[in-house]
């Protein structure tokens, strides 16, 4: 999905205005099925809800830990949470203890309210002093991105994530006059949906473009922990290279994929310790505080590998499943990362009548692409082509639903 460049050979990017272009991808998905029956006993692969069992101590420590209902909880978080994540990021990432758990960790409910009030704390504490600020986001894109930037007055900009960047964005691309006036950018590495990851260089040269720019990295890293061999670089890893450290630099992670603890509502921002006193004032007057037993359950599954290392090994053995069930139909490829299949389903008829056939055909309830992007300046939904699966069922249903798709679409 190409645009047309501009004279200084930058592509504009598009930029939709209205909050209301930002509609649930779920809710346009139930509105389109509702009328239909399913052809067969339905398999739901659309929202990327972790079906694996979530550890076994989670129940102890959440008991052991009940008093802590009856307090409120600092915003700021506990020493143990913080301690926790700081010791975690060490051992992952190889930070040479750069990270100070004191300053540089906050607790957050889960990381889609961070990366929210993150959208906000940018456009407010600019120094920049502009009349127009952007937050930048992929396109696809994960829908609190959007509506972060739309809370926070700035303008969303979209940036094409596609085959041709390799399913990321490219800043290089971005047309300089819009950086200048850029706050914060959101990227995800491994992306959603597509499971492509930022290499170290490349979270290297997005950090040269936060300093030379002045705005704030969002690294989302939700989904650092599933992948298929290699270990996913992070956006702190890189910035721990560099003279400047963590400087506008921020990542978010949770436990939501890598625990399978998505009911928890409980993750993390690290980071530029500046920006994190700042935002902590801010949170201190808005944020919800995560409750202490929440904290102490996480930090036991931040200290605890073996149970991430399992989660893993059934992912991959789904995505086994798909490279013998769908081949390279659909011009599936097994992404590097995350937990979804991203289709093309062009030859097909497109995301949408496709997602819509599969469900009156065949009961498999999938996503359609657009619904997880918007049109650009061109007029063209990048994400249209495509369809999403999560892959996040057990075993055999996962394999039933490819198979069905397969007898389905052929």
């Amino acid at each position: 999905m190409t645009s047309p460049e501009t004279a200084s050979g930058h592509r504009p990017a598009p930029r939709p205005a209205r909050a209301s272009a930002f509609t649930s991808p779920f809710q346009r998905l139930n509105e389109l099925l509702e009328p239909h029956a399913p052809g067969r006993a339905p398999i739901n692969l659309t929202i990327g809800e972790p079906k694996h069992a979530f550890p076994a101590f989670v129940g102890p420590v959440l008991a052991g830990a009940l008093d802590g209902f009856g307090r409120y909880p600092p915003i700021k978080g506990t020493d143990d949470f913080r301690a926790a994540v700081g010791a975690w990021l060490e051992t992952r990432y190889g930070l040479a203890g750069r990270i100070d758990p004191a300053t540089m960790i906050l607790p957050l409910n889960g990381s889609r309210e961070g990366l929210f009030y993150a959208a906000i704390e940018a456009r407010m504490a600019t120094a920049k002093r502009i009349a127009d600020p952007a937050i930048l986001f992929p396109n696809p894109f994960y829908q609190t991105y959007a509506a972060g930037a739309v809370a926070s007055g700035a303008e969303p900009v979209m940036l094409d994530a596609g085959p041709e960047t390799g399913f990321l964005p490219d800043l290089d691309r971005v047309d300089p006059a819009l950086l200048e006036r850029t706050v914060g950018v959101f990227f995800a590495s491994p992306a959603n949906p597509q499971g492509a990851v930022a290499s170290e260089a490349a979270w290297t040269r997005l950090i040269e473009h936060a300093r030379r720019y002045d705005f704030v990295l969002f690294a989302d890293e939700c989904y650092s922990e599933i992948y298929r061999s290699t270990p996913v670089p992070g956006v702190l890893e890189a910035a721990a290279k560099t003279a400047g450290g963590f400087d506008r630099v921020v990542a978010f992670n949770s436990l939501s994929k890598r625990s399978n603890l998505p009911g928890l509502r409980c993750g993390f921002a690290a980071g530029d310790p500046a920006f994190l006193g700042r935002w902590l004032k801010f949170r201190n007057m808005a944020a919800p505080q995560v409750p202490g037993p929440i904290q102490a359950v996480a930090a036991a599954a931040y200290r605890d590998e073996a149970h991430v290392e399992e989660n893993r090994r059934l992912y991959n053995a789904k995505y086994a499943a798909a490279e013998r069930i769908l081949g390279t139909r659909y011009g599936y490829e097994t992404p590097e990362g995350g937990f979804f299949l991203w289709l093309d389903v062009s030859a097909q008829g497109g995301g949408e009548a496709v997602a819509l056939r599969l469900w009156r055909e065949a009961g498999v309830r999938v996503l359609p692409g657009g619904y997880l992007s918007a049109a650009g300046s061109d007029g063209t939904n990048p994400g249209e082509p495509y369809l999403r699966v999560a892959m996040v069922e057990d075993q055999a249903a996962t394999e039933e639903a490819l198979a069905r798709i397969v007898a389905t679409l052929g």
